[in-house]
């Protein structure tokens, strides 16, 4: 019987760069993304003593 197999291309090992540094258009530092979730969870809490 004849071999059927398949054989793939091989993968490039490694050898594919990427851009390292990806530029957005909105750049945010962690500190901004603590803020606003504490600012989220403060609004909540006062929903809760307001609504509640």
């Amino acid at each position: 019987m004849a071999d059927n197999r398949i054989s793939m291309p091989a993968g490039f090992g490694g050898l594919m760069r990427f851009d390292e540094e990806y530029k957005s258009k909105i750049m945010l530092q962690p500190i901004h993304i603590v803020a606003f979730v504490i600012m989220i969870i403060l609004f909540r809490v006062f929903l809760g003593f307001w609504f509640g």
